[in-house]
């Protein structure tokens, strides 16, 4: 290394380093990638892309060219990046799924809305479209500025002319170093009718702008459901979620049965996917309201959804598939594009549409001086012409005689160098053509005309009127009468949410529940018989009871807590069933004292050891966490001794110390949680058994080899929280009703 190259070296920390590094590499991929511009709602790659074509000369009136021919331009003279990527970004602007008005007539394959990708460059043809040429209207009369090409051999537009409001009317997305975009499709008559408005009204609000730009118009169509207050919330900041949803019919196959028909599905879903993803549900039968689905697709969406059950509404079918499919996304907006400055910056409506009014008024203005300054070279011109016509034998005699004409002709007539070299330059057949009237009436138009684009540039009310007057041309090539232009996404207010019932998510059937002394459930088919049933070493029976898989077991533990499992999770008949702490946090010193089927309808009580408890309604025991809920609550070193269903209006209690009192059920407070009231008072002992009834059927309990009623209850009758009584004679010795 020389002493020179010594000196050049700069120390400099690594952090530092990578630091400035990285922001240059973000700042590249913010501006000259990722981000679209305000203005013309084009990425650099697109607006190459177009004016590549251009310069092919690939206009909507003449042939096609082979994409690879323009991509090759692209990335030769102006893009020097990958033909790959390049060649995407032309598919996509092609693909009338993709884009709402297409900016590349493809011919061959392009891909479609299945997720197939499109053939190679070299078999695929292009041209512009109509939109794109309005896009780039009035390049050629110095309507934006140019800048060299990357190998400074050529030059580009910095931007488009823009006729049309691009970046919202095709919307956009892209995700650079540290920020991202994603721009909705637009209807192009609501956004010309919001621009007509705030040239009118300059001071308007995003929100009352939305007034026209209703919601975002997906190629794919569609249904957008949401409430107009949530729309205009995101367009007042520039972002803001738009649930999307596929539309659908329902399709009468007589005899009660029907078909659902999905005919659009929401934007950017891939038709393919959708069909996979909702056929892998089915299979793993996470679709109970569902039977089949198909793909009768041609060029126009079909989907067949065959429902399960023909009793079940086809809207919650609907409702069931929106929730768990991509029948129904959320777009996330956010308006995150480059300014005139190329600043990134988030933008509401308001904003992005007053960005392209400025846009346009600077192409106004730069089109006609360019146009002012053709004309007054015109006139110039048209000025020596006429006097050509008053001197034409003196003119040519100079011609004819002087060595030098043009300082001549100058000097004698007073010409300017333009009008003299112009002069020159007229053949002499064309000398013999001047007509003195004709160049009179030009240069009376010239000069009208030059008065008029004056007045132009210096009055912006009159550039306001020839923009609205090019919106409301735009407006009637594009007005939702049009093929192009008609709306295609429908809107609707969000809707409500329709709660499917639990009978229509799981078919219903009758089961068994079989719960052991060791904690173990099962769920049997139908109704089996006990005596049959087999359990591991050391276990057995605890409860069973019959019920259907619609219905919610609950459980009622030691810990004073409920329980709920749905019949149909309840692992099936095969072995002996599964721990049911796989299934609820049941703490280990808990055991299950009852299982019931939940009947809202229905009371139960529910009491500690110790004697106190309470009634509560079976409504608020209903669990939504597998950690239960808590009911009764147990003081410390006391556990829940039973839960019984309110039957009666009188209740009998006896505890472990043999005495049994009986007192009336409305003696026993409601409460949804809490420890109660004393039911039976005890000294050392605890409570036993419960039992609701009648008084005036009398309480019946098992004596000897049946059962026996008691009617003459007196002695046991007192009121709640009293000691008792002695039972009956033959009263059995376990102390259970």
């Amino acid at each position: 290394m020389t002493q020179e190259e010594t000196q050049n070296i700069k120390e400099t920390q690594l952090v530092d380093a990578l630091s400035e590094r990285y922001l240059a590499y973000a700042l590249s991929t913010i501006v000259d990638r990722a981000l679209p511009d305000v203005r013309d709602g084009l990425k650099p790659v697109h607006r190459r892309l177009l004016y590549a074509m251009r310069q092919l000369k690939l206009d909507p009136h003449s042939g096609f060219k082979k994409c690879a021919r323009v991509v090759g331009d692209v990335i030769g003279k102006y893009h020097p990046h990958g033909d790959v990527a390049v060649y995407e970004a032309m598919v996509r602007l092609a693909q009338d799924f993709a884009v709402r008005y297409p900016l590349v007539d493809g011919q061959g394959n392009f891909g479609n809305i299945d997720g197939d990708r499109a053939a190679a460059m070299r078999y695929t043809e292009a041209r512009l479209t109509e939109v794109a040429l309005m896009l780039m209207d009035g390049l050629e009369d110095n309507a934006v500025d140019f800048c060299k090409t990357y190998d400074g051999e050529d030059e580009e537009p910095v931007v488009m002319p823009a006729a049309i409001p691009n970046l919202l009317a095709n919307g956009s997305s892209g995700i650079a170093v540290g920020m991202a975009t994603n721009i909705p499709p637009h209807n192009m008559e609501e956004l010309c009718d919001a621009l007509l408005y705030l040239i009118r009204h300059p001071t308007a609000t995003s929100t009352q702008l939305t007034d026209f730009v209703l919601g975002p118009d997906f190629p794919t169509g569609g249904i957008l459901i949401e409430n107009k207050e949530t729309i205009a919330a995101a367009y007042e900041t520039g972002r803001g979620t738009f649930r999307v949803r596929a539309k659908w019919e329902k399709e009468d196959l007589g005899h009660g049965q029907y078909q659902i028909v999905i005919t659009e599905i929401p934007y950017q879903v891939q038709k393919s996917d959708l069909i996979t993803h909702i056929a892998k549900l089915l299979s793993e039968k996470k679709l109970p309201l569902l039977n089949d689905i198909r793909d009768e697709s041609s060029d126009v969406v079909r989907i067949v959804l065959e429902p399960k059950s023909r009793t079940v509404p086809a809207e919650q079918v609907m409702e069931h598939l929106f929730k768990f499919t991509d029948l129904q996304i959320n777009f996330n907006m956010n308006l995150n594009v480059l300014d005139a400055d190329r600043t990134p910056k988030v933008m509401g409506l308001k904003e992005v549409l007053s960005a392209f009014l400025t846009h346009r008024d600077q192409v106004v203005v730069r089109c006609s001086e360019y146009r002012l300054d053709k004309v007054l070279r015109r006139m110039e011109i048209v000025q020596g012409l006429l006097i050509t016509f008053l001197n034409l034998d003196r003119i040519i005699e100079i011609i004819r005689n002087e060595d030098e004409p043009k300082p001549v002709m100058q000097a004698e007539f007073n010409l300017s160098d333009v009008q003299a070299e112009a002069i020159l330059n007229t053949k002499l057949r064309s000398l013999r053509k001047l007509d003195e009237q004709a160049l009179n009436t030009e240069y009376a138009d010239l000069k009208e005309e030059k008065a008029k684009l004056e007045a132009l540039l210096s009055s912006e009310g009159q550039r306001a009127d020839v923009i609205a007057g090019q919106l409301k041309a735009l407006k009637k090539t594009f007005g939702k009468n049009t093929v192009l232009g008609a709306r295609r996404t429908e809107l609707q207010a969000a809707p409500v949410v329709v709660e499917v019932p639990l009978e229509a998510m799981v078919e219903k059937e009758p089961i068994t529940v079989v719960l052991s002394k060791l904690g173990w459930i099962r769920a049997l088919k139908g109704q089996v018989a006990l005596n049959d049933l087999k359990f591991k070493d050391g276990d057995g029976l605890w409860l069973s009871l019959q019920a259907y898989t619609t219905d919610n077991i609950m459980l009622f533990a030691s810990n004073g807590r409920f329980y709920t499992l749905l019949g149909a999770k309840i692992t099936g008949g095969r072995g002996f069933g599964e721990p049911l702490r796989l299934s609820i946090d049941l703490p280990e010193d808990a055991q299950i004292l009852e299982m019931h089927v939940y009947k809202p309808d229905e009371k139960w009580l529910v009491a500690a050891e110790r004697g106190k408890g309470f009634i509560v309604d079976a409504a608020d025991t209903m669990a939504q966490t597998r950690s239960g809920k808590i009911i009764l609550n147990v003081p410390e070193g006391e556990r829940a001794a039973l839960c019984k269903p309110v039957t009666g209006n009188s209740v009998a209690i006896i505890g472990t110390n043999r005495k049994m009192l009986i007192f009336k059920t409305e003696e026993i407070p409601q409460m949804t949680r809490g420890f109660g009231v004393i039911l039976q008072r005890y000294q050392e002992a605890k409570i036993s058994d419960v039992k609701f009834f009648n008084m005036e059927e009398g309480l019946s309990f098992p004596s000897g080899n049946g059962i026996r009623i008691e009617h003459n209850l007196t002695p046991w009758i007192a009121r709640r929280a009293t000691v008792g009584k002695i039972p009956p004679v033959g009263f059995p010795r376990s102390n259970k009703f």
